[in-house]
């Protein structure tokens, strides 16, 4: 009997990391979730069972790499990991670029540190099988100016270069690395709901949204076609490449 592959999400959350687990498991994968805290754990798990998905759920903060080793290390372990897709949100409140200190700046790239923990934890597998894929979710501002959000800006742009950089490194491995640059407020997400919740402190989110189904079966596409390394989902400026 042939044992079914895993999609990994780390990071999940009712938005696109739940849509992520739905899209890759209804092509048949296994899922195994990361997050943070494991209060909502049995509702995803029972989503995904209504759509005829097997899954597994851990409690690990990203930011304490003892525990995400730790998790990342049994889940190798025990799955063929076919996916591993890295979405948490940034750690950090955004500021103006300006005022920004070395210290903040540090602390922004706590945001990355646990994705290439994650890539340590699943890719030597997927090198010795010859396939697999790695897929990041980051923010626009690595790819328009965006003043506002400071230190945020140079974590997802370090996020996507080692997503682009690591497709170049392994192409000739069989495996693929992608990067979903996302510009908007993804919808069901714990971040829609906080601007929804405070029109009078964030604004109308109207026109600002991104639906998390349309960016998971856009990762879809470019895990099985592997014919571009990047996605970009702009509900800001209008512009979708």
């Amino acid at each position: 009997m042939t044992t079914p592959t895993t999609a990994l999400i780390v990071g999940v959350g009712p938005g696109l990391g739940l849509s992520m687990a739905r899209r890759f498991g209804s092509a048949g994968h296994r899922v195994a979730l990361i997050s943070r805290t494991g209060e909502r754990h049995e509702a995803y798990r029972r989503e995904l069972a209504d759509h005829g998905i097997d899954s597994v759920a851990y409690t690990a903060d990203v930011t304490d790499s003892a525990r995400l080793r730790a998790v990342l290390a049994d889940i190798a372990a025990h799955n063929r990991i076919e996916l591993a897709y890295y979405g948490p949100a940034m750690p950090l409140q955004p500021g103006p670029i300006t005022e920004m200190d070395g210290a903040t700046a540090r602390a922004a790239f706590s945001f990355l540190w646990p994705a290439i923990d994650m890539v340590n934890a699943v890719l030597p597998p997927m090198r010795e099988h010859g396939r697999g894929a790695l897929l990041f979710a980051g923010g626009l501002s690595s790819v328009l100016p965006m003043p506002a959000l400071g230190a945020l800006a140079l974590a997802a742009a370090a996020l996507r270069n080692y997503a682009i950089t690591l497709n170049a490194a392994l192409a000739e491995h069989g495996v693929y690395a992608g990067t979903l640059t996302i510009g908007g407020l993804v919808e069901r997400g714990d971040i829609h709901a906080m601007v929804t919740a405070n029109p009078a402190q964030f604004g109308s989110a109207a026109g600002r949204t991104l639906n998390p189904d349309v960016i998971a079966d856009a990762a879809w596409e470019m895990y099985r076609s592997r014919d571009r390394t990047e996605q970009i989902f702009d509900a800001l400026s209008g512009n979708t490449a």
